[in-house]
This record gives C-alpha cells, structure tokens and sequence, in this order.
C-alpha cells in the first residue's frame, strides 16, 4: 500500500472512471443492472426482432485469480462489470456493440453478410494524402464528441450506488485514453491511499488481447465517424530505428525550437489538451538512449510477463514495448496517460503486429492462454476492463485474418492484391 499526493488524486477524479454507453446510464439502468439498449434499426432491445441478439445475464468466471490483489469489492473494476450491470446485450451471428447495432470485426454491410479483409500499413508507406487524411482523421476524432459513450466522474458508491448518476460527455479520441487510462490506474482505497499492483491490461497474459481489441475498436470508431470503411491504423516500424523518424512536424510532431522538451508549433498535435488541462505537448523528450532503443531492444521479449502457467510479471525482464514507451519519454513513458500521444496508437499497432507473427509460427490452441491463476483480470474467461458489451481475453487471442485484418509486411501477395481491388471497388461505390 502506497500514500498517493493530493495533486495526483485531483488528476484522478478531474477525469473519467470508464467508458458506459450513453444510453445505460439513467438511475433505472444503473439501479437495475441492465445495458440492453434500444436498437434503432427495429426498436427493440439489442435487435432482438431483428435476431442481432437478446438482453442476458452475464455469467463471470470463477477460476481462482492470482495472489497479487488481496482485496474485494474494493474496486469496481473487480469481477467486470457486476458492480454496475448484471445484464448486457449477447449479440448472435456477425453482430456485435452494445445494442448488436455494429458489425463484427471482418463483416460489413447493412445485414453484416459481407466478409472483408483490411489491411494496416506502415506510416512511411503511406501517400502524402493518406497520411494527411490520418492526420486529420485523429484532429477530428479529438474534436467530435462520442454520440454513443459517457464517462462518470464518480464512483458506484458516489453515485449512490447507483440512484444518483453522475457522467459527462468525453471526445471520441479521448474516450480512449481514458479507457486505457481506467483500467491500468491504480486501486483507491480511501484515506488517500493506494493499491499500485495491478493492472488489467499490463505486465501480464491480458496484455496483447486487451489491445488488440483497444485498437479494433478504435478502428471501427473512427471508421463510423468518418464514413470512411476502408480506414486502418498505420503501424510504425521501429525495429531498425536508431532515433524516432516519426518525430518531425509533416508526421507525429518535432522538437519546439527553444524548449527541445515539447512538441514544435508547425506540428499538428501542438495545441492538443488532456483532460485534466494539462498539455500532451510534454511529450516526448526525444533524447536518444542507444541502450533503450527500439533497436536493441527488439530480440528481447514482447512484453514483462515470464512465467507461462500463472503469466505472472518477472519485473527484471524488460521488454520491447516498454522499451519504446521508456525511449519516446513525457507523455508516453507513463502507462496510465501514454495513449495522450498519437505515437501510442502506430507502436501498439506494431506490437500487435509481432502479436500476429507469434500467432501464426506457433498456431496456439486456447489452453496455451492461462485459464486460472493470472494477475486480476487476466484469466482465459475474464471479461476485459472496461468494454461493455463483455468480450473476454481468450476471444481476442486468435489471428487477426479471423478479425478482418492483415499487415502488409506479413500479408501474402494475393491477399494484397485482392485488397486494392477490393479499395477501388468500394471507392468507385462510393462515387456512385
């Protein structure tokens, strides 16, 4: 147990606690413990006359979890997302969201039927408008407030559990910060105390998966805000990079030209703000450290987590994501506010990336994932913090050709092939 500054608990609760969709959050929803909403598309809860799916308790895993967090019902995060709904959407078929309004991942269309494969690619591959478009794409995701997803600022217990609801709307880009900012904070145990050992979606079995479905949703937000169907997340090929290429103002932002510690006026995330009013331009320092570079981190392990059976973190071994974050420095070098930077979204999109490489030499069966004793939150069957409707790590530990995606350094000729003609084609559909 750690005693935690008064500046850092103001920080904490000048923000968002999680993510709820807007239409669950009345004191009839929260008292009731029920997110079924309404979808438009026939009026029904979670398109039920429409087969997309059926409201239904939610049935949580009681594999015993690990010994690192000695405490319960302490935190909401606990047993998720029971503290605040009992009854969520189940979507059936190539539904999914939290009224099974949305496609899953791989399908599109108005009836979900038609298969798809997107592919990501890396930064620099991109024609100057493409990268300018993804650019643009961020600004606005930053200056558009979701529609669809609320953020509390209290707690289950400070809203009474539950009669006294008390959210606030959130921009679609911060939303996820905030998202990847709840489940990795630390446990408040009152008396301006703190539990920091535990993480739902770091140093532990749940990492990859977590983020892997993070950046799918991510996609598929900005997707819909853009009208765009064909948008993915570039990745950023780091493995022989000897200083940070992507740090200049034509990509994700330069030094300022007299204070080397935040970002260049010319860059186009200069102005950006986070949520507690600070400004992200404390981004990365960019002072080059050979011995954490991408580089010569790159043969070392994917992330800190050794032990195969318990996925229990080994905190001596370091590890190419961290690396990056270390080496990237400000913003991005803490976990809780590190996807502030845009850079976060091109490195997890890489890491996820040699993610897929594992998963396609190995071809692992769903046992290879620990079923039981992980960290909180990091078991096989645990539902991942803090998505709504529930989707478990285990669900997210496939290839991502089962997802409707590919890399275009891993993907074979003809898939890329068939991806560009697959471009042109929805792009002539849509010019009419």
């Amino acid at each position: 147990m750690h005693l935690v500054p008064l500046c850092y608990l103001l920080w904490i609760f000048s923000g968002s606690l999680g993510q709820f969709p807007r239409a669950c959050v009345s004191s009839k929803n929260l008292l009731e413990k029920e997110c079924c909403p309404i979808w438009s598309g026939d009026g029904s809860p979670c398109g039920q006359l429409s087969g997309r799916g059926s409201c239904q308790e939610i049935h949580l895993s009681r594999e015993p979890q690990g010994p690192q967090f000695p405490f319960s019902r302490v935190d909401d995060r606990e047993e998720w997302p029971s503290v605040f709904y009992n009854r969520t959407c189940q979507c059936s078929s190539n539904f999914m969201g939290f009224n099974c309004g949305d496609c899953k991942f791989g399908f599109w269309g108005p009836n979900c039927l038609e298969q798809r494969m997107l592919l990501r690619r890396n930064i620099f591959d991109l024609s100057i408008p493409e990268k300018n478009k993804f650019l643009a794409y961020l600004n606005l995701a930053k200056h558009t407030i979701s529609s669809d997803y609320v953020i509390p600022t209290s707690t289950y217990a400070q809203m009474n559990n539950g009669s006294t609801p008390i959210f606030r709307d959130i921009n679609i880009y911060d939303l996820f910060v905030w998202m990847h900012y709840y489940v990795s904070r630390d446990t408040l145990l009152g008396d301006s105390s703190v539990w920091r050992d535990i993480d739902f979606a770091h140093e532990a079995p749940g990492f990859l998966p977590w983020h892997r479905f993070f950046l799918l949703l991510w996609e598929q937000e900005i997707q819909k805000l853009t009208g765009d169907v064909n948008f993915t997340i570039p990745y950023w090929d780091w493995r022989d990079a000897e200083e940070c290429t992507i740090c200049t103002d034509d990509y994700m932002g330069g030094r300022h030209p007299t204070n080397p510690n935040i970002l260049s006026p010319a860059s186009f995330f200069s102005s950006w703000q986070v949520r507690s009013n600070k400004l992200i331009v404390s981004y990365f320092k960019k002072n080059p450290n050979r011995s954490q570079s991408p580089k010569h981190q790159y043969y070392h392990e994917l992330h800190g987590f050794a032990n195969p059976l318990t996925g229990i973190a080994d905190a001596s071994q370091s590890s190419m994501h961290n690396a990056l974050h270390i080496y990237m420095n400000g913003t991005m070098s803490q976990v809780q506010g590190s996807a502030n930077d845009p850079i976060f979204i091109l490195h997890h999109a890489f890491v996820d990336s040699i993610f897929e490489q594992w998963l396609r030499r190995h071809r692992p069966l769903q046992d290879v994932y620990p079923a039981a004793n992980a960290p909180i939150g990091h078991n096989r069957e645990s539902y991942m913090v803090p998505f709504i409707p529930v989707y478990t790590n285990g669900e997210f530990f496939i290839p991502s050709r089962d997802l409707g995606y590919d890399y275009a350094y891993l993907a074979e000729p003809e898939l890329f092939h068939n991806y560009i003609k697959m471009k042109v084609f929805i792009l002539d559909k849509q010019r009419g």
